[in-house]
């Protein structure tokens, strides 16, 4: 297992020679970098008391990029050698054409730091953690006789990077991740029901593998199970809804914030395109994209491109004032790049992405918004679900939801989907939150093939006239 840092331009190529070739390969376009990446990760799966996956896995590369205009072209490669960019320059080149562009800005270098660079693999040896897997599995086996099955995942990555722009710059970062998850099935009168909670972030595997953390997630995920165990069929209908803090938040990054991205509303795909400056939302929705936030799982010092992350607002008040830019769209829509330039390795070209995305807190207290629903439920776990960009229709499943009548918190329901598009939920926002929260650091979003970690957030929120699908008579 490698321990010594990623330094490509002192093991692998020229630092002088390489600059020389991206300049070559930028030369008449209006932007491009050659961007190199170690990735170190491991992965380690319990079930039922035996290791079921041991996973190491390490990589490193580099892409070549040169942009003119709307086109890009882009070289990829395993083997970081002078012969090998050589080649990539020549792919690379035929995007520029007869040239005739001039390089954009170079993005402003940074100094911050948002996270540990210590190897989050190598900190905690690999005994430790098959011994703390199986202390999940006995301690979730000891809380409660009806579970039946528990599984139990331990994993960790390092992802190292430079970045070389044409201006000479070169960018460096160290970017870990860590991941423990627990999956408990529990069984009584012959109904199986299931639970899963994990906790993670560009942490330390040592703070996530302490017990009071490791309990914490298994407990979670025990009680999810339980609950569910008594649970009946969800209502169909519209009907108002309340969505608890934290990871429901998942609703608005998909619903909302793809839509959101430069791309798709540079090519007028999105349901928000043309809408800058309008309302798009209820009074008191704010939503804002912050890559700056500490130790969060889609948090980065600089993105993929060397543009440092900010804070950025999307909705102020209800009102669209901004989209999550990378440097191609940025330039052609005529604004500045907001750090949203992410990919999901050296083999591909980066793109405008989430961070963390979050709805900022209101007023309202949680048992208060609850309170308003008179026929509807409380859904405070979501799955998977389905979104279409153009017009922001979804399709999610609840994990774990209430019937709510007259105000009241009644049975846990199972099978409720939740049906709209995220334009009209965020006009039919009728109370927010003071409770707003963050995810557990379990989030990744896939967009055009790629899939990149990140976060979302929420307090709890009362939408109302959302379909809910369900199999109740």
């Amino acid at each position: 297992m490698p321990s010594s840092h990623f330094r490509p331009f002192e093991t692998s190529l020229d630092a002088d020679r390489a600059l020389g070739l991206l300049r070559q390969a930028v030369a008449g376009g209006d932007d491009g970098e050659l961007f190199l990446e170690r990735r170190r990760s491991e992965f380690l799966v319990l079930d039922d008391g035996r290791i079921k996956t041991a996973g190491y896995d390490a990589s490193e590369g580099f892409g070549l990029r040169a942009v003119h205009g709307e086109a890009a072209g882009y070289a990829h490669s395993s083997e970081i050698s002078e012969a090998a960019l050589k080649r990539a320059v020549d792919t690379a080149r035929l995007a520029i054409g007869d040239g005739g562009g001039t390089l954009a800005p170079a993005p402003q270098p940074t100094n911050r730091r948002l996270y540990t660079d210590l190897d989050p693999i190598a900190g905690v040896g690999f005994a430790v953690k098959i011994e703390t897997l199986r202390e999940i599995d006995a301690f979730v086996r000891d809380q409660d006789k009806r579970v039946v099955q528990v599984s139990a995942t331990i994993a960790a990555s390092m992802q190292e990077v430079e970045i070389l722009r044409p201006e000479g710059e070169v960018l460096r970062d160290a970017r870990p991740m860590t991941h423990v998850g627990v999956s408990v099935i529990v069984e009584e009168n012959g109904r199986r029901e299931t639970g899963y909670h994990a906790r993670g972030g560009r942490i330390a595997l040592d703070g996530l593998i302490a017990p009071e953390t490791w309990q914490t997630a298994a407990r979670e995920a025990l009680r999810i199970a339980t609950v569910n165990l008594r649970a009946v069929p969800a209502p169909a209908g519209v009907m108002d809804v309340a969505l608890g803090s934290g990871w429901p938040g998942i609703l608005l990054h998909e619903a909302v914030g793809h839509g959101l991205e430069g791309d798709f509303n540079r090519k007028k795909t999105s349901v928000f395109s043309g809408l800058m400056g309008e309302r798009v939302a209820a009074p008191g929705v704010t939503v804002v994209d912050d890559g700056t936030i500490p130790d969060r799982r889609g948090s980065l010092s600089f993105d993929d491109e060397g543009t440092p992350t900010r804070r950025n607002v999307l909705i102020e008040d209800g009102i669209l004032v901004g989209f999550m830019q990378d440097r191609q769209n940025a330039r052609l829509m005529g604004v500045e790049p907001t750090g949203n330039g992410r990919r999901q390795s050296y083999a591909h070209a980066p793109m405008p992405r989430m961070t963390n995305t979050l709805m900022l807190g209101g007023d309202a207290r949680p048992e208060d918004i609850v309170a308003e629903v008179r026929d509807g439920i409380y859904a405070v776990g979501f799955g998977g679900g389905q979104v279409d960009i153009t017009n922001g229709k979804f399709v999610f499943s609840c994990t774990e939801a209430y019937r709510v009548e007259n105000g009241k918190i009644g049975d846990p329901v199972k099978g409720a989907t939740l049906i709209g598009d995220g334009a009209t939920a965020m006009r039919q926002v009728h109370a927010i939150g003071n409770d707003m929260a963050m995810d557990p650091g379990i989030g990744s979003c896939g967009k055009n093939g790629q899939s990149v970690p990140v976060g979302v957030g929420q307090p709890t929120l009362l939408i109302g006239g959302l379909t809910v699908g369900g199999s109740a008579t």
